[in-house]
């Protein structure tokens, strides 16, 4: 039979290896995968930089310093509460029946956890950082300020830790990664 030159043809010069170069098994090129800890770390530094010039910034531009308002504090904590809401109910659909949740639907909770993973590393880095410009500021706003930013750092915390938990509940129980 002659061969087709299709992605698995060895007759093709671009055919990918067996293994990745580490000497892993090679992820599949339609695959995605769990979010990783460099590019949480990286964003949350990020965060951490841009959090902390926030107050320089706003001084030398002559505004005043942004606040930690109640609501977007309470924004977070509620798609924190969505997001464990939904790893818990994925999780016990792919444990119970591997079937129960369409291959679809997995995909899309799966990207949503990376995107909610990421956003909330981001955030966690900008409350903190916002939180330390704070420090040593002896104006009685700051303190609140400071005090916000710590609740801010707790719910971005929450929404990272719950966004990793859905991707984790989308792992199918036997599968490699």
């Amino acid at each position: 039979m002659p061969s087709r030159g299709g992605p698995g043809d060895p007759a093709r010069p671009d055919r990918r290896p067996d293994r990745a170069p580490d000497g892993g098994p090679e992820r599949d090129p339609g695959t995605v995968g769990t979010t990783g800890p460099a590019p949480l770390v990286l964003l949350g530094v990020v965060g951490l930089v841009v959090g902390w010039s926030l107050r320089l910034a706003a001084l030398r531009l002559g505004y005043a310093e942004p606040d930690v308002t109640s609501t977007s504090l309470a924004l977070l904590a509620f798609v924190a509460a969505i997001l464990g809401g939904s790893a818990w109910l994925t999780r016990r659909a792919v444990r119970r029946d591997r079937t129960a949740l369409a291959h679809h639907a997995a995909v899309n909770r799966l990207v949503l956890g990376k995107a909610c993973a990421l956003v909330g590393a981001l955030l966690l880095g900008g409350y903190a950082g916002y939180g330390l410009a704070q420090l040593g500021v002896g104006d009685p706003a700051a303190f609140t300020r400071l005090w916000r930013s710590g609740l801010g750092v707790l719910a971005a915390g929450a929404v990272l830790v719950t966004a990793l938990l859905l991707e984790h509940a989308c792992r199918v129980p036997g599968d490699p990664d």
